[in-house]
């Protein structure tokens, strides 16, 4: 009995205490969801990484021109080098560091290509802090990843190659690398976003984070809450050269992809042979086009396997071997990655029809100021450019095949001409969708716009041609 009471006293001493903590602080509220899934530490998960990961020393051999400080281009170049040129030094020698990641226990290891371009030596530092020479057996400088490979005479721990399309906006992630040659430096962020084009190439497609990346990061892993590598750390966005939180890392799938063909040595890519534009709101329109999914067709290769098989300039492509285009970044990559000889259908609108053609792919092969006088400004609207008439004389400073047709001799950047992105030297191919071969045919068209309207020009550009909107300004 007096135990009973004691345990009934110590229940209403025990009720009455949680009574005075919800007066003085308020209801029990239990954490919310989100921060229950916070990571309270990331020792596990570096413990279990870092000794993946490695220091990447390289010697470059610089050699003397390289170091002039103005372009041939420039004025001064020529100055520069008839004066101090024979004061330049011939060659030096110049070190480089950066980071890689090991994938197997035999020593291949990823980094990025422009850690290695052009190196005389590689030395790689492990985690133990022993270091091998590196030689290089892959590289591809279009998508900037490269493979490496040292002969380890002690166990190595390779890290796993995870899915980077599993990835969310939002997840978190740790950077390894070596930045300002450190030593090995994790920093932790989430991905801040995914799909990002930064004008690195045709087959930009990066993950955007914002774990502290610096000079010396590249060609470190980006790796998940899993311990995978999901993206090889790549590149910045700064003014100053330090991180100011946007970091931008290669997927990991586009790697694991490309793998193969690395330790092959060689990576050959599927060619269409279209060059390819987005779909602005004012092209959709000037193209009658029910929404801006796709890539549209701004040239076709003559003779290359799109023509072949009838693929036209103003096609929007929508679909290619069963994968969608939402975009013109979608494309390059999915055409890069079909294998040589596969005949593939492709999917199309054509002036408002959707049709289906059979393409060949082939192997893309790697590639590695004019007077214009007697112009006149273009009759109809104010655009803000200058025609002129192509005479051989013009066709021969432009570098082009043919000597008739019309070119943009001027334009006043400010004005619509300007702003839509046409340029001097820009040879004019059509206007409105019409052939013209002189200004009399561009003037005819032209007058027929009045304030307000969007007049469409496809022009010629160093060999490639481009639709271009001009919005005439009321």
């Amino acid at each position: 009995m007096n135990t009973i009471a004691k345990s009934a006293s110590k229940a209403g001493n025990l009720v009455i205490s949680a009574l005075f903590v919800f007066v003085m602080f308020g209801s029990f509220t239990p954490a919310p969801a989100w921060s229950r899934g916070l990571p309270s530490s990331f020792s596990d998960l570096v413990e279990k990484a870092s000794p993946s990961v490695v220091n990447i020393g390289v010697v470059k051999v610089v050699k003397g021109k390289q170091l002039m400080p103005f372009s041939q281009e420039d004025p001064f170049h020529d100055f520069f080098e008839r004066y101090f040129g024979d004061k330049m030094p011939q060659n030096r020698r110049q070190d480089g560091l950066g980071t890689g990641f090991i994938i197997d226990k035999e020593g291949y290891i990823i980094t990025n290509n422009h850690v290695i371009d052009d190196a005389e030596e590689i030395k790689v530092k492990l985690a133990s802090d022993k270091e091998y020479d590196a030689v290089i057996v892959g590289r591809d400088p279009k998508t900037d990843l490269a493979l490496i490979k040292i002969n380890p005479e002690e166990p190595i721990v390779p890290l796993p190659l995870g899915n980077s399309d599993s990835l969310k906006v939002g997840d978190w992630v740790l950077a390894i690398g070596n930045p300002y040659g450190l030593g090995n430096t994790v920093t932790s962020g989430i991905v801040s976003a995914k799909f990002r084009r930064i004008g690195a190439g045709a087959y930009d497609n990066f993950i955007q984070t914002d774990a502290s990346i610096n000079p010396g990061n590249s060609g470190g892993p980006l790796v998940n809450m899993d311990g995978e590598v999901v993206g090889i750390n790549t590149a910045i966005y700064s003014r100053s050269g330090g991180s100011v939180g946007i970091g931008f890392a290669i997927p990991s799938n586009m790697a694991k992809d490309l793998l193969p063909q690395l330790k092959d040595g060689k990576v050959v890519r599927g060619w269409l042979g279209v060059l390819v534009q987005e779909i602005t709101p004012e092209l959709m329109e000037a193209l009658s086009l029910e929404n801006s999914k796709g890539a549209l067709v701004g040239s076709v290769t003559p003779e290359g396997p799109a023509e072949k098989a009838g693929i036209q300039r103003g096609d929007v492509v929508i679909n290619f071997d069963g994968a969608p285009i939402k975009d013109m970044g979608d494309l390059p990559y999915v055409v890069a990655s079909t294998p040589v000889g596969k005949t593939v259908p492709v999917d199309v609108i054509r002036k408002g029809k959707k049709m289906t053609i059979s393409v060949k792919i082939s192997q893309l092969q790697d590639d590695e100021n004019n007077t214009i006088a007697a112009a006149e400004k273009p009759a109809g609207p104010e655009l803000g450019m200058v025609l002129e008439d192509i005479t051989p004389e013009i066709a021969s400073g432009l570098g082009l095949t043919q000597a008739k047709g019309v070119v943009i001799a001027r334009v006043n950047p400010y004005s619509p001409a300007g702003e839509a992105g046409l340029r001097a030297g820009d040879l004019v191919v059509e206007v409105d969708g019409k052939e013209i071969e002189s200004v009399t045919d561009a003037n005819t068209i032209l007058t027929g716009f009045v304030e307000g309207d969007t007049i469409l020009f496809l022009i010629e550009r160093q060999g490639a041609t481009h639709f271009v909107t001009v919005k005439v300004r009321e």
